[in-house]
This record gives structure tokens, C-alpha cells and sequence, in this order.
């Protein structure tokens, strides 16, 4: 927790702080200043306003994706406050020739930002993200980085306070032979253990312990996470996917929703 102003003698120490930071989204504000969402380890998703925001330089730094170094200071803790930033890494800009890339980068954005509470701790998230925007910046033609984003999401479903049971079956308890997952509590169904309700099923890729996934596991793995962050998560905030994701999920069908793997 940020403290509250202190009055020491005859000057007031100001509430403040400085963390490394992930830009989370950019608003414009006024002609030249934006409110800025960040994701820090010890404050969780904080915004704050950045002055000159419109200059050129900052514009560079100010992009989802980029990690930052950020000082936050504020007359009042529980005021907006002021942000000051300085570039860490350019993460966008190292990939900007992969489209595909930079839309899981802007989907991962724009779910911490849409479903993370304000000024709450997040140190495993953060070092989590951290780890996948190292992945995204790995030479993989196959786009194998797209297993470690879905898992990545499925960490941020637990965060959140969703966690799916991918381990057992849900009708028989059994490890082996795992091949759907339940639309509703998010739990593993066998081979031959749906039933009726086979249909209605969602598909468990391979990479996560499936054993008859009958489209590419990238895409079954991203309509997995998809289903559960919109009806468990987005939706009670009365809110739709953000359309980051909803990008991203058409950019992979496009590429491998006529396969499997």
C-alpha cells in the first residue's frame, strides 16, 4: 500500500514510488497528456497521468508492451497521481515485423487492463509476463510461443480466481485419456466419458494433455481460454472480451482453424 501524505516539520512528504513496469494501455488526456495503465510487481495495475505524452519520444515509450521505469507520486495516495516514465525495453518495437507477435502482446495487454483490480500486489503475474514477452521474442517459425501464451492465460484465469482442472477427469477421476473440458466447471472429461454431452464440449489440445483434439491446438487452445475469460471473468463486469483478443483468436483460426495437430 502506497501511505498517505506525512508531514514532517514544515514540509509533506508526498506518497510515492518507483518500480519496473509493463505499459498496460494509453489514453489521450487533454492536448498533451494520457492516462496510463501499468502492471508492477508490488502495486498491481496502477494508473497515473503522464505529462507530455504527445511528444514524439514519448510516444515511442508509451506503447502496450514496452517495460518501463516508472516513478508515481500524488499529493493524496488515493489520487490519480502522476506518472514519470523512462524506457526500459522496446518490446513492440523488436516486432514489429511479426504481426501475429504484436497481437498477442496487445491481447495480453488488454486483458491485465480489463481484469485486474486497481493497486493489488502481483509479483507472479508479473514475473509470468515478463517470461512470455521473452518467449515472443525467440526465433520460432512454427509459432510454438502461441502454447506458452495460451498457458500464460490459463495462469492469469488463476490469478483471477478461476483455475481450470486439466489433470483429472471429471466424471471418473482418472489421469489418462483426457480429451474435453467442461463449458461449465472448467474440469477435464476422458475419452468416451461425455456422453451426450460430447458436443457441447470444448476441445483440450495435446500440448496440455489431450488426446483426440479434433482442430489445431492452437486454436482449440486459445477458444479454451477464450470461453472461460469471457464467461467467467469479463462478463461480471458487464463487459466483452476485449477486442485485443478477440484479434488474436481470429488471426490464429485464420492461420490453422482448417488443421490439426
Amino acid at each position: 500500500m502506497t501511505p498517505p501524505a506525512i508531514r514532517s516539520g514544515t514540509s509533506i512528504i508526498m506518497p510515492e514510488w518507483v518500480e519496473e513496469a509493463l505499459v498496460l494501455s494509453v489514453r489521450p488526456y487533454g492536448e498533451n497528456s494520457a492516462l496510463v495503465s501499468l502492471l508492477t510487481p508490488t502495486q498491481g495495475r496502477h494508473a497515473g497521468l503522464v505529462r507530455g505524452a504527445s511528444s514524439a519520444r514519448m510516444r515511442g515509450v508509451l506503447q502496450p508492451g514496452n517495460l518501463v521505469r516508472a516513478s508515481w507520486r500524488a499529493r493524496l495516495s488515493e489520487q490519480l497521481g502522476q506518472f514519470s516514465i523512462e524506457l526500459d525495453e522496446p518490446v513492440t518495437a523488436l516486432l514489429l515485423d511479426d504481426p501475429l507477435r504484436l497481437a498477442a502482446i496487445a491481447a495480453a495487454c488488454a486483458l491485465l487492463d480489463g481484469s485486474l483490480p486497481e493497486r493489488e500486489a502481483q509479483p507472479v503475474l508479473f514475473e509470468a509476463t515478463g517470461a512470455l514477452l521473452q518467449l515472443l521474442r525467440i526465433e520460432d517459425p512454427d509459432n510454438r510461443w502461441l502454447e506458452g501464451y495460451i498457458r500464460w492465460e490459463l495462469g492469469l484465469l488463476q490469478s483471477v480466481g478461476f483455475s481450470l482442472d486439466l489433470e483429472h477427469c471429471a466424471v471418473t477421476g482418472q489421469t489418462g485419456r483426457l480429451a474435453h473440458v467442461s463449458p461449465k466447471s472448467g474440469r477435464a472429461v476422458a475419452e468416451g466419458e461425455a456422453g451426450e454431452f460430447a458436443g457441447r464440449m470444448l476441445a483440450l489440445p495435446r500440448f496440455l494433455g489431450g488426446v483426440a483434439c479434433n482442430r489445431h491446438d492452437f486454436d482449440a487452445g486459445l477458444a479454451l481460454t477464450g470461453h472461460f475469460l469471457e464467461r467467467r471473468v469479463f462478463a461480471s463486469y458487464h463487459v466483452d472480451l476485449p477486442p485485443q483478443r478477440r484479434r488474436l483468436a481470429d488471426m490464429v483460426a485464420g492461420l490453422y482453424g482448417g488443421s490439426t495437430l
